[in-house]
């Protein structure tokens, strides 16, 4: 596969303007630079779980999408794209439909690793033909910033407010893309927004046209829920890569990949400071919580190292 940037960046948006998300939201990003990936003359049926990009992308009877759109409740978002790709193949198969279509969900990290993670779980172990897409803000950003399980451990939220009892949430976030990759599907990948979209870009290509399940899982940051200016997104997420929170890799029909190395691994710091969630951890006293953090970090890492050289 190619990448052209200027030829990908002057394809028609399939997402129009005049949508209510925040300024800067890393949702809106994933989903643009996703429905670019899809080639020209297909269609596509959006699924879109409920959350923040769901109540601010459609108002019954309305939508800010080019393709038909499906919103559905929280938990059945894998199921209802499920029945979709189902029909689609039928009425295809008596002759009922020429055109190609494309069918391509989109879930919050509450929908997708925590609210609909059975239905999700349901449709990869079927193989249905569709992409689902996590756009991971770590939180339940749409009603308030509260946790979930791809929370940072020690992420400063609603749920799990920083005080003199507590230093935010407890737990690990949630290793999802290994947990998709288990069921043994065509294709996972992890990606964020790195430089000109490339590896983004390959990766939606890819798991659109690869037959058979896919799940891309985006790192897509929230300027309100991690507390950091709107214009610094783009660094954020060079940050988060750089650090190895948040590598970029694939899973190509079992074959682990590994995309992106660093020449210089940074401290989870440089990635943890600029984030106003994780202020409390660089306080004076806490200096254990930093090395916890990146403990874990390192051993994410080192895992994944190792599934890829194997």
């Amino acid at each position: 596969m190619s990448y052209d940037f200027k030829a990908e960046m002057n394809k028609p948006e399939r997402l129009a303007p005049g949508h209510r998300m925040c300024a800067g939201c890393g949702g809106t990003i994933a989903v643009r630079a996703v429905l670019r990936a899809l080639h020209e003359g297909d269609k596509a049926v959006i699924g879109n779980a409920t959350g923040c990009l769901e109540v601010s992308t459609f108002m019954y009877p309305y939508t800010a999408y080019e393709d038909s759109y499906i919103h559905n409740a929280f938990e059945n978002a894998g199921a209802t794209m499920s029945g979709v790709e189902t029909a689609y193949n039928i009425l295809k198969r008596k002759g009922k439909i020429d055109d190609t279509y494309k069918f391509i969900t989109f879930g919050g990290d509450g929908g997708t690793y925590d609210i609909g993670f059975q239905s999700l779980s349901g449709a990869m172990e079927r193989n249905h033909d569709f992409v689902y897409v996590c756009y991971d803000n770590g939180a339940y950003m749409n009603t308030g910033i509260q946790r979930s399980s791809a929370t940072p451990m020690y992420a400063d939220t609603t749920t799990t407010p920083v005080g003199k009892q507590s230093n935010g949430k407890m737990q690990n976030r949630k290793d999802l893309a290994s947990i998709i990759a288990a069921h043994d599907v065509p294709y996972v990948a992890q990606s964020t927004f790195l430089g000109n979209f490339k590896d983004l870009h390959l990766k939606a290509e890819k798991a659109i046209y690869t037959e058979g399940a896919a799940f891309l899982n985006i790192m897509a940051p929230c300027p309100r829920g991690w507390n950091y200016p709107t214009e610094d997104i783009m660094e954020i997420c060079k940050l988060g890569v750089e650090t190895c929170y948040w590598p970029l890799f694939e899973v190509d029909h079992g074959k682990w990949i590994l995309n992106y190395e660093p020449k210089k691994k940074l401290p989870i710091e440089d990635f943890l400071r600029p984030q106003g969630r994780f202020r409390h951890l660089f306080k004076k006293g806490n200096e254990h919580l930093l090395e916890q953090f990146q403990a874990e970090v390192d051993r994410r890492w080192e895992d994944l190292q190792f599934r890829c050289s194997r």
